[in-house]
């Protein structure tokens, strides 16, 4: 249960960000439009929590890769379940954006 927990928040076994973005892996920013616009990591696409649901036919392939972030992980967690439940196969909640910059 605890693992569950942790790997829900993004906490549990390292995961390579470098590497799953050299594969081709899709960053999801899920904060609100003004908080993208005052920073973000490149190439990242803003799609606010609120709306993924409405925006899923922007996600094409669901056996690509997919690595959430937010400001905290809060969102970010909700956007990973989101996706999970929507049949997407790989979705990594990387937590806060400015955390995710540096290790990548």
């Amino acid at each position: 249960m605890i693992n569950a927990i942790k790997n829900l928040f993004g906490m549990g076994t390292k995961t390579d960000y470098v590497q799953l973005v050299k594969n081709g892996a899709l960053i999801i920013d899920v904060r609100t439009e003004g908080e993208f616009a005052g920073g973000h990591i490149k190439g990242s696409i803003n799609i606010p929590v609120d709306q993924l649901r409405n925006n899923l036919n922007k996600l094409k392939d669901k056996n690509k890769p997919v690595i959430t972030c937010c400001a905290s992980g809060m969102r970010s967690a909700s956007a990973k379940s989101l996706l999970i439940q929507n049949g997407y196969a790989e979705v990594y909640n990387a937590g806060g954006w400015s955390s995710l910059q540096t290790r990548l």
